[in-house]
């Protein structure tokens, strides 16, 4: 990381980012931005009740009540689609882990990571017992800890040599929220900036690749680390500079906030699988609905593809982590159904022979010339070779859901409802996707959405 940085009282960066993150009132916030702030809100809500059943939701939202409960009322908030009572920390830091462990939720590509895992569960608790917070108040949060954290993780990453997970970033977003809905001074978000920054997990991405686990992309600890760091500098605990906001080094990126909205150039996944998997997965459907071909006529599938994706995890996983970083699977998914689900990367679907038997006729290589387009775009192309000898070529696919590709609210919608609906019901599903669209307009408020999200299934 960069070490040197201006005197804080002279620093125009710092000066603007907190101004922005404390003071950037909704109506200051173009309506285009808010509306994809609540697509993105309702996209990551989905992932959240998907993954509610799943282990490691079970097992973090437990973890919470034993590491992370209070006997302060002021500090305290029920976690989400489970209503048992932790500290903000750590209801945020649970469900932050939930969704992180089933990777279906948004990402941003220039960050090589995630911001709506972890901004979304502080939003909601942070707000709990705020019930005078409007809907536009509430996305305008949301929107803040989008900026501010993708800001930071494209100035660390280009500080630091090590691939790290989001958590070592998103953590300055969670304290944007912290801060802008506790109504912290500008003194006391700098030192909480420069806490996250510094305890933030500097966990090592590719590890967690070469061997998939539920520590999947960190942005729990992220998210437990950041709230921690507001908590403390409300208290008066110092921790300033945040070196990827103060430094000389880090202001170029920094330039922008406020005109530039990475809120509305995030990406939507159309599938619970690794981001990088997702040009050869979408290359494979349209080969499938252009030709028509059947799984049992497939001889070979050949994927070109970036660095990074061919070092998914290679084989027939053994769990739904290494299921959801594994490209040949994934791919392999698509040439046999058409679609990937749920019950395709976990459970009986990762026994199912039909797809095993096309994992192991997939073979992955890497290119240049996808490898040069990284990270600013995923790209691949496939070859699916049939039984008379036909080669069928996809050309250069970019995967879809971002802005190069962007997916509708209608189909932002179809997703979110296929997610919830068999966890928690139509009806109730029906509510949450209303209330968060909602939540854009004039005098809506945010319990408008939050008391749907509280009771178990």
């Amino acid at each position: 990381m960069p070490q040197t940085h201006p005197d804080a009282t002279k620093n125009w960066v710092l000066q603007s980012a907190l101004e922005f993150a404390l003071e950037r009132e909704p109506d200051a916030i173009p309506q285009q931005t808010l509306n994809a702030s609540a697509m993105m809100l309702l996209d990551t809500l989905g992932v959240c009740i998907a993954a509610q059943p799943m282990e490691a939701g079970t097992i973090a939202r437990t973890a919470a009540l034993r590491l992370y409960g209070t006997s302060q009322p002021d500090d305290q908030a029920p976690m989400m689609f489970d209503g048992r009572i932790a500290s903000r920390a750590g209801a945020a830091f649970a469900t932050a882990t939930q969704i992180d462990n089933l990777d279906a939720h948004d990402g941003y590509n220039p960050t090589k990571g995630h911001i709506g895992v972890a901004a979304v569960p502080t939003l909601v608790a942070m707000a709990h017992g705020q019930d005078d917070l409007s809907g536009r108040d509430a996305l305008a949060a949301l929107v803040v800890g989008y900026e501010i954290a993708g800001r930071a993780g494209i100035a660390l990453h280009e500080g630091v040599s090590d691939y790290h997970t989001s958590g070592a970033w998103n953590g300055l977003g969670v304290a944007a929220i912290a801060a802008r809905l506790n109504g912290m001074s500008a003194d006391q978000l700098r030192h909480a900036w420069g806490i996250a920054e510094y305890h933030g997990p500097r966990s090592q991405m590719m590890r967690e690749i070469a061997n998939p686990t539920m520590l999947h992309d960190g942005s729990g600890m992220g998210t437990l680390v950041g709230i921690s760091a507001a908590v403390m500098a409300q208290m008066g605990f110092t921790g300033a500079p945040a070196l990827t906001v103060e430094s000389d080094e880090c202001s170029r990126h920094w330039a922008d906030l406020g005109q530039f909205w990475q809120m509305e150039h995030q990406y939507v996944k159309p599938y619970p699988i690794c981001r990088w998997a997702h040009a050869a997965i979408d290359a494979v459907r349209e080969l499938r609905i252009e030709k028509g071909f059947a799984p049992d006529q497939i001889t070979a599938i050949e994927v070109h593809s970036f660095h990074n994706a061919a070092r998914l995890f290679p084989t027939v996983p053994d769990t739904t982590s290494q299921a959801q970083y594994s490209m040949a699977f994934a791919v392999a998914i698509m040439a046999a159904y058409g679609e990937i689900t749920l019950d395709h990367i976990s459970g009986t679907g990762l026994r199912d022979t039909l797809v095993s038997g096309l994992v192991n006729k997939t073979r992955t290589v890497e290119t240049e010339q996808h490898e040069a387009r990284f990270p600013g775009g995923r790209w691949a192309d496939v070859v699916v070779t049939l039984t008379d000898g036909t080669r069928l070529e996809s050309g250069d696919t970019h995967a879809r859901g971002g802005p190069e590709r962007p997916m509708r609210l209608d189909e932002v919608c179809t997703k979110f409802m296929a997610l919830a609906t068999p966890v928690i019901g139509d009806l109730r599903a029906e509510l949450i996707r209303d209330a968060a669209l909602s939540l854009t307009e004039v005098d809506v408020p945010f319990t408008a959405l939050t008391q749907h999200l509280i009771e178990a299934p």
